[in-house]
């Protein structure tokens, strides 16, 4: 399986740059995921990655072999489409075989791939359906099928999912998940869903403005983003953010937030020596509320809590602010009143209020 290098790649239209001096590498095997909100560029990429857009700079290579000025045809790729571009008058048999009758490939050739992604995408019993006969899920796996029986070295993915209702959105997430461990293709994927994002990629890149905010892999983007936007943008609930200030006191630093107060360890403080009377930006994700006693611990109010079976999310306030709490648990949570938590140093992001890069 080839790797895929983007080197220095733009587009702009007119004046007007909508992918600037993009650098990415996806090894071979990886489920890469692109990932931000409407208008950041992720579809635009996959579509240059695809040939399907033109590039107005750079380079795209795959397996080593510059791609940049070639037809879609000869970059060995299959992409599925958001609206699943079926053709209604063919079964799905037909369907899924389109691009191998066209190529000329061999009829029992041509049968046995049929059947072998059929079998895999559990779409046996409808291969003589039309479009029309067949639910959302369904003609989305028979597009997968479609790309799927061509073999191809990389599978693209431009928002497959967008169209399905949550629940057939999240079985779609699990069976995807499972095809790309079985057939162990090199997939990118486009959403504005940090959802899907988190539980399909093995690396998910963010993008902004035609920029890559931070790549890695779902937990490394969790624990350590690397400014305010990817902080923000991945997580649910997302993270709460707090106006604070960092103090020295004693020779420790700590963070003074909305309301709170926390030491920082000598290794982190030493990496922001000289920093004290510093403005920043705190970050803390729902999660990061801990129920606990004490003289230490915070008294938050409960001004509304949503129960969800297994978890509630309590809407609170710090300082005037609003901040969301998420508490495991199969209780329910009274609104009204008020409720004690504690904040480890672990769970407090601090960010530059003027850059929004992660300190």
């Amino acid at each position: 399986m080839p790797d895929i290098r983007i080197e220095n790649l733009r587009k702009a239209y007119g004046d007007v740059a909508v992918i600037e001096d993009l650098n990415l590498c996806m090894a071979d095997g990886e489920f890469t995921v692109l990932v931000g909100p409407s208008g950041c560029g992720k579809s635009t990429t996959l579509r240059m990655i695809a040939g399907l857009e033109s590039c107005t700079g750079g380079a795209i290579l795959i397996g080593g072999r510059d791609v940049t000025r070639l037809e879609p045809r000869e970059r060995d790729l299959a992409m599925v489409f958001q609206d699943y571009a079926l053709y209604p008058h063919m079964n799905v048999a037909k369907n899924m075989s389109f691009a191998l009758r066209l190529a000329r490939y061999p009829k029992a050739e041509i049968d046995r791939r049929v059947r072998e992604v059929a079998e895999t995408l559990d779409l046996t019993a409808y291969l003589a359906r039309k479009p029309a006969e067949l639910s959302g899920g369904q003609r989305q796996r028979v597009a997968m099928g479609r790309a799927l029986v061509r073999d191809a070295g990389t599978f693209l993915f431009d928002e497959p999912l967008s169209n399905l209702d949550a629940k057939l959105r999240g079985h779609m997430r699990a069976e995807l998940a499972l095809m790309s461990r079985r057939i162990r293709k090199n997939m990118i994927y486009v959403t504005h869903d940090q959802v899907e994002a988190m539980t399909l990629g093995d690396r998910i890149v963010v993008m902004r403005h035609g920029k890559i905010m931070q790549a890695g892999p779902p937990a490394e983007l969790y624990r350590k983003p690397a400014n305010r936007f990817v902080a923000g943008f991945i997580g649910s609930p997302t993270m709460n953010f707090l106006k604070g200030e960092l103090v020295e006191e004693d020779g420790r630093l700590r963070v003074d937030g909305a309301g709170f107060s926390i030491p920082l360890p000598a290794e982190r403080a030493a990496r922001l020596q000289g920093s004290a009377r510093r403005a920043v930006e705190v970050g803390i994700r729902p999660s990061g509320f801990t129920p606990a006693d004490g003289p230490d611990a915070l008294q938050l109010p409960v001004i509304l809590a949503e129960y969800l079976g297994t978890q509630s999310i309590v809407m609170s306030e710090m300082g005037g602010a609003r901040v969301t709490i998420e508490l495991m648990g199969s209780e329910p949570i009274a609104t009204g009143g008020t409720r004690m938590f504690r904040i480890e140093d672990k769970d407090v992001h601090l960010f530059d209020i003027e850059t929004e890069q992660a300190l």
